[in-house]
């Protein structure tokens, strides 16, 4: 069950604080210029210390010559997670999204092959947590290999808490877990409460960095 409320008014600061109380906004379309909040019942995370990595995988991204950046083009990889048949990313969102970026409270982490933007994943971050809002994928696995560097960067950083809001089962295959919205305000209230992590104060990590922590079973 996920309770939701329409918005009169929002703004960038009053969607930090929402994220905050374990809340975040949609649409019901890109169409729609309604946006609500949304607090789900049930609560999809990444536990970082146990993404998987088949062996498959690790394969692929050991041998993939992708070019990974960080925020190198934010609205690009925003536009890509919108650009699907549905899509919760309405331009009010997009608007506040960039406003966030601009803050230093949202980022990007890309796939290049050559010039072209072939992956990526997106979120906020505030404290120790990072709120992951979409990826998309224009290469076979572009999603799962954005995702392996950014949960290596994210603990590396000093991340504790990656919240996917749903679980899917393409997160499911990769460790994410479904908590209950008591135990995950209790790790958000964590990740709030021991400082700031900061994205940007390392580099991103190599790809034998990516997979040696992870589990490789398959």
């Amino acid at each position: 069950m996920t309770s939701r409320k329409d918005l009169p008014t929002l703004d960038a600061d009053l969607l930090l604080r929402a994220y905050a109380m374990g809340v975040f906004p949609m649409a019901d379309s890109r169409d729609d210029p309604r946006v609500f909040w949304v607090d789900p019942e049930a609560r999809g995370i990444i536990p970082l210390d146990r993404f998987h990595i088949s062996r498959s995988l690790a394969r692929t991204i050991r041998r993939t010559p992708y070019q990974v950046t960080l925020n190198r083009d934010f609205e690009g990889t925003v536009t890509a997670c919108a650009d699907r048949e549905e899509s919760w990313i309405n331009a009010t969102i997009f608007g506040l999204y960039k406003d966030l970026h601009a803050m230093g409270h949202a980022h990007s982490l890309e796939l290049w092959d050559g010039s072209d933007l072939v992956g990526g994943v997106y979120g906020v971050t505030l404290g120790r947590a990072f709120f992951g809002e979409s990826m998309f994928s224009r290469r076979r696995d572009a999603s799962k290999i954005a995702l392996a560097y950014l949960v290596a960067h994210l603990r590396n950083t000093g991340f504790t808490l990656f919240d996917t809001q749903f679980l899917t089962p393409h997160l499911a295959s990769l460790g994410a877990e479904e908590i209950t919205r008591a135990a995950y305000h209790d790790l958000l209230e964590t990740a709030l409460s021991e400082g700031r992590a900061d994205i940007l104060a390392y580099p991103l990590p190599d790809a034998y960095s990516v997979t040696q922590r992870s589990t490789q079973t398959s």
